[in-house]
C-alpha cells in the first residue's frame, strides 16, 4: 500500500513513523509512506497556503490551488483521474467518524492520499471536488489534520497482511467483531491480593473460549451497549447476553 500525506508540518510525522509497527511495515516494504510539504506546491515567493475568507470572518482559510497541485503531482494524473485510482481523504469535523469498518475498507485500497487542513479549514472546492472521503476522529477540536492522519495510518497499516505477526490476535481485538475485547492477564497469578480467574489457569481451552466470549459480551453491555445493536451474535452468545441483562 502507498500512503501520501499532504501537510504544512511534515516534521510532525518523523517520530511516530520511525518507531514500532509502522517502522517495521515500511522496512518490510508492505507500506510506502510519503510525507509532503504543502508549501512545495505553491508558486508565490511567500509560499502562501492560506488567505482571508470571502465574506469576512475570523481566521484564515487554506487555499485550494496547493492541494490540487499536490495531489495531481504526487499521483501523476489530473484530479478526476486520481479519484478513480486512489482515496483522497480530507480530515474535517463534518466527516464520517472513523471506525473499524471504515479502517477495514481503507486497508483494501492500494493508494491513500491524506489531506491535513489547518486554521479555519480548507476552501470548499477541496472538499467538494478533490476529496473522495471526509473523515473525523471524534467530536472535539484539534489544531489540524496531522494527528488524525497518524491515527488513520496506524489503524490501516496494522490490517495489511504481514505487518502484524499474529493474525489470530488481530482477529480477536476490540471492534474487529464489533464487541469490546475480553480482559487480559499475565504473570504473576496473584498480585496485591488480586488473582487471575481460575478458568484461565485450567488448561481447558473450550471453557476458556466460552469465558472470554461471555466476558467480552459483559464488558460491551456495560461500557458500549450501542455496539450490540449492530453485531451479529450466535445463538449461544444471545443466550449469554440474555443472562447478563437479567443480572443487571
Amino acid at each position: 500500500m502507498k500512503i501520501d500525506i499532504i501537510t504544512i508540518f511534515p516534521k510532525m510525522f518523523a517520530g511516530p513513523f520511525a518507531e514500532g509497527m509502522i517502522r517495521i511495515a515500511q522496512e518490510k516494504g508492505l507500506v510506502e509512506i510519503g510525507v509532503h510539504d504543502l508549501r512545495d506546491f505553491t508558486y508565490d515567493k511567500h509560499r502562501q497556503v492560506d488567505d482571508l475568507p470571502y465574506g469576512g470572518g475570523a481566521g484564515m482559510v487554506m487555499k485550494p490551488e496547493p492541494f490540487f497541485e499536490a495531489v495531481e503531482k504526487i499521483a501523476g494524473h489530473g484530479f478526476e483521474e486520481v479519484k478513480k485510482i486512489a482515496r483522497v481523504i480530507l480530515f474535517t469535523p463534518q466527516g464520517h467518524t472513523l471506525n473499524q469498518r471504515l479502517v477495514e475498507k481503507f486497508s483494501q485500497e492500494k493508494h491513500l492520499i491524506l489531506l491535513c487542513g489547518r486554521y479555519e479549514g480548507v476552501d470548499e472546492r477541496v472538499r467538494g471536488h478533490l476529496a473522495t472521503d471526509e473523515i473525523s476522529v471524534g467530536d472535539y477540536v484539534l489544531s489540524g489534520g496531522e494527528l488524525p492522519a497518524m491515527v488513520l495510518v496506524d489503524a490501516v497499516a496494522r490490517l495489511i497482511p504481514g505487518v502484524l505477526g499474529a493474525e489470530e490476535s488481530l482477529a480477536e481485538e476490540t471492534f474487529t467483531r464489533g464487541l469490546l475485547e475480553y480482559p487480559h492477564y499475565t504473570r504473576p497469578t496473584r498480585y496485591r491480593g488480586w488473582s487471575v480467574p481460575e478458568i484461565l489457569l485450567s488448561g481447558n481451552h473450550a471453557e476458556i473460549e466460552k469465558w472470554r466470549r461471555r466476558a467480552s459480551l459483559e464488558r460491551t453491555l456495560l461500557k458500549r451497549p450501542d455496539l450490540l445493536q449492530e453485531t451479529a451474535l450466535s445463538e449461544e452468545e444471545r443466550e449469554m447476553l440474555g443472562e447478563l441483562k437479567m443480572r443487571q
